[in-house]
C-alpha cells in the first residue's frame, strides 16, 4: 500500500507540476501578447502626435515667416518708392512709409528678437527630429516585444501550448516601401 500511495504522490506531484508548467506558460504568453498591444498603441500615439505636431508647426512658421516677410515686403516696397521721380509731398509721403515700415520692423525684432523665422524653422526641424526619434524608440520596443513573444511561442514546449491555445506569431514593424526617401518639408 505504501508504494501504491507513494506512486499516486509522485503522480499527482507530476501532474500539479505540468499544470503549474503550463498555466505559467499560458499566461507568460498572454502577458507578452497584451504588452505587444500596449506597445502598438503607443507606436500609434507617437504617430498621432506626428500628425497633429507637423501640421501646426508648419503652419506656426509659415504664419510667422509671412509676417516678416510682410515687414521686409512694406519697407523694401517703400525703399522703392524713394527711387522715382517724386514731388516733395510724394517723397514724403514715401518718407513716412518707410519710416513706419521699418518702425513696425524694428519692433517685430526688438519685442520678438527670439520668434525670427530662422529660429523658427530651427525648431520646427528640431521637433520633426524629436518626434522621429520618439516614433522609432516606440517602434524599436516594439519589435523587441514581439521578438520576444515570437521566440516564446517556437520554443519547445511552448509552441503545443501556443497553437492548443491559438497564439500566433505577430508580425515585426517594416518600414514601408519608399522609407529611405528622407521626407520633404516645404513652405509655399
Amino acid at each position: 500500500m505504501k508504494k501504491g500511495l507513494l506512486a499516486a504522490i509522485v503522480a499527482i506531484g507530476i501532474v500539479v507540476l505540468s499544470a503549474s508548467a503550463v498555466v505559467g506558460t499560458y499566461n507568460r504568453m498572454v502577458v507578452q501578447n497584451e504588452s505587444i498591444d500596449g506597445q502598438w498603441a503607443q507606436v500609434e500615439n507617437q504617430l498621432q502626435r506626428r500628425f497633429d505636431l507637423i501640421p501646426n508647426l508648419v503652419e506656426t512658421v509659415r504664419a510667422f515667416a509671412a509676417h516678416e516677410r510682410a515687414a521686409i515686403d512694406s519697407v523694401t516696397e517703400a525703399r522703392a518708392r524713394l527711387g522715382g521721380q517724386l514731388t516733395p509731398g510724394q517723397r514724403m509721403d514715401a518718407e513716412n512709409q518707410l519710416s513706419g515700415a521699418l518702425s513696425r520692423l524694428l519692433v517685430i525684432v526688438e519685442n520678438y528678437p527670439v520668434l525670427k523665422a530662422d529660429a523658427n524653422f530651427r525648431m520646427l526641424m528640431d521637433q520633426l527630429e524629436g518626434t522621429e526619434n520618439r516614433l522609432a524608440q516606440e517602434r524599436r520596443m516594439f519589435n523587441e516585444m514581439v521578438r520576444d513573444y515570437n521566440v516564446t511561442i517556437r520554443r519547445f514546449p511552448a509552441a503545443f501550448l501556443a497553437r492548443l491555445f491559438g497564439f500566433i506569431e505577430r508580425a515585426y514593424f517594416q518600414a514601408p516601401d519608399g522609407a529611405t526617401t528622407a521626407p520633404r518639408v516645404t513652405f509655399p
